[in-house]
């Protein structure tokens, strides 16, 4: 180099300069050491080109977790249950902007940032919630493919931000592919599913996470998909993610995946082997020490340095994409201040997301809201005082959390009188069989009792203390112990209205007859015993709705352990649930009526335009959830017996309407066959637009009646 290059500007400094030039000019300038140094997740420091350490290793699952404070959102099947893509993309962009604002603060103090104070944002998590025995499904968007990759994209849309030239944050779609339980065989399981059901069920979310939301990058998951580890798999990272999709981001490992290769799926001999084997697959950045055995496996001619560089170069184009080598006045985001962090807006929002993610499942009698002329009510139950119900798991932390009882107390009106007990605990039985609780419950008007699941009882491998199976849950019933006491209550003559806590489908058996209210919350974050209390005194309708199916038991499903669909989640069971998929009540009535389609024959690849009219047919504003669903009559391949294409959430006063219009475009009507090519058919559809999925359990529960319409494709 000669004295006027040097006085020159590096050319992966020069912000002039294309993405792909300036990390293809970096990796040029480094040694093998160094370039091994910048491919896991605690990447290492270059001195010599100023250079710091980055640790891409962070979590934003609903909201900055595990880095001090920050704003606790409701867990994510708390936010998919509000069926509110606006809202979900304003919560991703309040966690960017708290994310941004903190790492740039961790970079001032320390100079470098560690674990969890990096701008890569390991969310969401799209994987389908097949099973509700996985503890981890709380993390997902649900069981419906659509929904999810609606849900998810909005949220990618947020964390990202939409600066022509700058991530805020960098999104993460994972845990690619076909991962959902259990748990304690997730290093060394095969998941084994036919072509046709990993492009019906398991692909969609990551498809338009990847080819519309442009998703920065994509994480693998623990287990094997027929035979290949999904960390070196060619059949997903090279010929779908990369080849099919046109995937421009990095591929990252799930943490310690790539030991999982010698040490458990047994499919290499030792961490050399496994670290060629998942490079020349495709995973460009390992979130363990595995990639540090690079140089040995280039040594045995298993890879070559150029297939490091071309890794690297995908890894560091998020960095650069993210402003990391840049002066940070030309980063538009790096002057986000630390007063966003936990500020009211954020807090506001948290609130407002806790709110709509609440689901009325039942209301006998409409004891909900809560009568203004009630003397006296009894809050009870071993969930009413608990600050990890607010949390789930992959939380932030708040020092203005919100308990169930805090809110109640703080929203009871003066002269309202009221007790408080826990009455049971989680899930151990009492020691002493008398308690005040029955005389406290007799001599109130309404008893609620806060019950249900918490991340003692469900979460992940290493996290859930009371689970023997490793974060999932071995039958999906309530705990005995809080079956026992809800039933005292109710042989006492106690009113009874039950807030469940949880994030996976509870079996409720007898006591869903011995209650007179459910009210369905979730993980609800640090605002949710307000959010409860707004809802149970009526200041707030709830909208929520279910995207799950709760199943009325075990019984009703296959094997944990059996990827196949047959029988599983709305699109494929033929038994009754407990409560549908899609469903959830309000504190006034909605009528749909007026279904129009501009054709009842249309031509093989048209698209069908919809009309329909809702109405608020009660006497208090609320929002419905308009969900619209398609069944393919005449098939030739096994197909959903109905499944959503589409849903908008619309707020309504007293007495109006609103009409919609929908389009039914050919993709929606075509299926994935037995090789997993989308194929369109002439034949016959059915068309059904309402508040719940088809079927007569959402009608026999209160859901509005439905409209539908048959159409042909000629």
């Amino acid at each position: 180099m000669d004295a006027h290059e040097s006085s020159e500007i590096p050319r992966y400094l020069d912000t002039s300069l294309t993405i792909s030039e300036r990390a293809r000019d970096l990796v040029s300038r480094l040694t093998l050491e160094e370039k091994v140094g910048l491919m896991s997740h605690p990447a290492r420091g270059i001195p010599r080109l100023q250079i710091p350490a980055y640790n891409y290793w962070s979590e934003a699952l609903h909201g900055i977790a595990r880095n001090g404070r920050a704003t606790v959102f409701p867990q994510v099947i708390g936010m998919a249950a509000t069926w509110n893509k606006k809202l979900i993309e304003r919560v991703a962009s309040a966690i960017g902007d708290e994310g941004r604002a903190k790492y740039h603060e961790a970079l001032r103090r320390n100079g470098y940032t560690d674990q969890y104070q990096g701008l890569n944002l390991w969310s969401p998590n799209v994987n389908i919630f097949r099973d509700p025995r996985w503890g981890r499904g709380q993390e997902t968007w649900g069981e419906d493919p659509f929904l999810t990759g609606e849900m998810a994209s909005a949220f990618v849309k947020g964390l990202q931000g939409d600066n022509p030239k700058y991530l805020k944050t960098a999104a993460c779609a994972k845990h690619f592919a076909v991962h959902s339980g259990p748990e304690k065989d997730r290093h060394s399981f095969n998941a084994i599913v036919s072509k046709r059901e990993l492009y019906d069920t398991y692909l969609p979310a990551f498809k338009k996470l990847v080819t519309e939301a442009k998703v920065e990058a994509v994480m693998g998951a623990y287990n094997r998909l027929l035979g290949e580890p999904c960390c070196a798999s060619k059949l997903l990272i090279q010929q779908i993610l990369r080849h099919d999709w046109d995937f421009q981001g990095h591929f990252v490992s799930d943490c310690f995946a790539l030991s999982d290769f010698h040490q458990n799926h047994k499919v290499t001999t030792d961490a050399a082997e496994s670290a060629a084997l998942a490079l020349r697959n495709g995973c460009d950045l390992g979130c363990d020490h595995v990639f540090d055995e690079i140089p040995e496996a280039i040594s045995r001619g298993l890879i070559s340095e150029a297939d490091v560089d071309l890794a690297l170069e995908r890894s560091l184009k998020t960095r650069f994409k993210l402003g990391l080598f840049d002066p940070p006045e030309v980063v538009p985001f790096s002057s986000i201040s630390t007063e966003v962090v936990a500020c009211d807006e954020h807090r506001a929002l948290a609130y407002r997301a806790a709110v709509e993610s609440i689901v009325l499942l039942k209301n006998k009698g409409n004891i909900l809201p809560i009568n203004p002329a009630t003397k006296k009510i009894f809050v009870t139950g071993p969930t009413a005082t608990s600050i990890e119900i607010l949390m789930g798991n992959y939380y932030g932390f708040n020092n203005q959390m919100t308990t169930l009882l805090e809110g109640i107390a703080g929203r009871l009106p003066e002269g309202m009188g009221m007790e408080y007990t826990s009455g049971a605990l989680l899930k151990h039985p009492r020691e002493i069989k008398e308690t005040w609780a029955a005389g406290m419950a007799q001599t109130s008007d309404v008893a609620i009792v806060c019950a249900g699941l918490s991340s003692f009882l469900e979460g992940e491998e290493g996290e859930s203390l009371l689970s023997p199976q490793n974060g999932d849950r071995a039958d999906i019933t309530l705990p005995k112990s809080q079956v026992d006491y809800i039933k005292e209550l109710y042989m006492n003559g106690t009113r009874i209205v039950l807030v469940l806590t949880g994030g996976s489908p509870i079996a409720l058996g007898e006591i869903e007859e011995m209650v007179d209210a459910v009210l369905f919350i979730w993980y609800p974050g640090m605002e949710g015993g307000k959010a409860v209390a707004d809802v149970l005194f009526g200041d707030q309708p709830p909208s929520g709705k279910l995207p799950l199916t709760f199943y009325k038991s075990l019984d009703q499903l296959p094997a944990f352990d059996d990827y196949s669909m047959k029988g599983r989640t709305y699109r494929y069971m033929t038994e009754e649930p407990l409560y549908p998929f899609g469903f959830g009540l309000s504190y006034t009535s909605f009528q749909y009526s007026d279904l129009q389609l501009d054709n009842t024959q249309i031509d093989l690849g048209d698209s069908l335009t919809v009309r329909v009219t809702v109405k608020n047919t009660g006497n208090l504003a609320a929002a419905e959830v308009v969900q619209f669903y398609l069944s393919d009559l005449q098939a030739s391949s096994i197909v959903p017996l109905h499944h959503l294409v589409g849903f908008e959430k619309i707020q309504l006063e007293p007495g109006t309407s609103q009409t919609l219009q929908f389009a039914v475009t050919p993709e929606m009507m075509s299926f994935y066959n037995d090789d997993g090519k989308l194929t369109l058919e002439p034949g016959e559809f059915r068309l059904e637009i309402g508040g719940c999925s088809p079927g007569k359990r959402g009608q026999e529960l209160g859901a509005p009646q439905p409209v539908t319409s048959v159409f042909r494709i000629k």
